[in-house]
């Protein structure tokens, strides 16, 4: 939308060509969303106090969350509107891959907010019921997959492996089998982030680390320089080309949504900290994990993102072990699951648990990053 007018403008006022530049309007959009999150989040506690709208605690969670009941809840409403604002004000608006970003994004933060509606409502942390939600997530995926193919198979439906140079060796999958797995990414992604979220400033960390790392693959993906050549003449480098990635074209343009992710994240991230202000919620958490699925496929990261997002991974892993286990056996594998609960009751303080798998995030993504050079 503003690009749109500067675009408009920059004939009159040369200085606005600056706009054109992806690099530049990341700074903008993660600028934008900071500000829009510092600014209104004192005002949005103060009006989530006064509705009392607080944190239903599990029955049967660490003792220590106890305290934690009535503190606000649904904070991930702030975050999302100050993702989708920046993503509006600074994206090319007629790009195919910010709309379906956004689509599933905004769709998944709908979802959230319906849990967390039911959670208040009935005084329980049930929500709505776990087979409702992995629906709406598949018919939301579905549709937004399908319609990146409505011009003859336009997607690319190959699969790269990572630290293997795209075009030395990679498989392109049928589209039956590709949709789904691609559902299976974003929906497996928002609700592994999701699961994440239960303790102070624990999942808005390594959101924000693994939109970083999307944030370095579409630039490189997408952006093809034009450096201008002593001579006359512009030398068109194509980073993609360099670093032996997928390109896909205006992918580029998703690297100013995850600025806005990051920017968004900052500004929560100052009122989540221990001792959390306010809290997330399932609208914020299904909307950046959905946000993240759909980088790791627009991108063509599907498999990197098993590293990149490898913290929520094991956090959804530590959950189905438990689960299974007890199902056929009726042992747990942890003393609770997800997994950070089970630090917090082998006595670890909250903080140092955040921080220690901030830490970890923080290394897998350095992984990540360190495949484009072994490629």
């Amino acid at each position: 939308m503003l690009l749109w007018l500067i675009q408009e403008m920059r004939e009159y006022f040369p200085p606005l060509r600056v706009f054109r530049y992806v690099s530049f309007r990341i700074i903008a959009a993660m600028l934008t969303a900071m500000a829009i999150s510092f600014v209104l989040h004192p005002w949005f506690i103060r009006r989530l106090q006064s509705r009392q709208i607080g944190q239903v605690v599990r029955k049967d969670g660490p003792e220590s969350h106890f305290s934690k009941a009535g503190t606000p809840t649904m904070g991930g409403s702030l975050v999302l509107f100050a993702l989708v604002i920046p993503t509006i004000l600074w994206t090319d608006l007629s790009n195919l891959y910010v709309w379906a970003a956004l689509t599933v994004t905004v769709s998944y933060g709908i979802i959230g907010f319906i849990d967390d509606y039911k959670k208040l409502k009935e005084r329980n942390s049930k929500g709505l019921p776990g087979r409702y939600k992995l629906l709406f997530q598949f018919v939301v995926a579905s549709v937004v997959m399908l319609s990146l193919f409505r011009d003859e198979l336009s997607f690319d439906r190959t699969l790269y492996l990572p630290f293997v140079k795209a075009d030395t060796f990679s498989i392109v999958l049928p589209l039956a089998v590709f949709v789904p797995f691609a559902i299976l990414v974003i929906a497996g992604t928002s609700n592994a982030v999701n699961l994440t979220d239960g303790l102070d400033g624990l999942a808005i960390g390594p959101v924000m680390v693994a939109a970083f790392t999307y944030l370095v693959l579409a630039y490189g993906a997408g952006t093809v320089l034009q450096i201008p050549m002593p001579g006359g003449g512009l030398f068109q480098f194509n980073i993609a080309e360099y670093l032996r990635l997928p390109h896909v074209a205006g992918v580029n343009e998703l690297a100013v949504f995850a600025a806005a992710i990051i920017g968004a994240g900052v500004g929560f991230l100052w009122f989540n900290t221990f001792p959390a202000q306010v809290f997330m919620g399932d609208v914020g958490s299904l909307s950046l994990g959905g946000a993240l699925g759909m980088l790791a496929v627009l991108t063509k990261n599907e498999l990197l993102s098993l590293i990149i997002c490898g913290l929520f991974l094991v956090e959804a892993l530590s959950v189905i072990a438990q689960t299974t286990s007890f199902k056929l056996t009726g042992k747990r594998v942890f003393r609770m699951a997800p997994i950070h609960h089970h630090f917090e009751k082998l006595g670890w303080q909250e903080p140092k648990i955040v921080v220690r798998f901030w830490i970890i995030s923080i290394m897998l993504a350095l992984i990540a990053l360190a495949s484009l050079k072994v490629r």
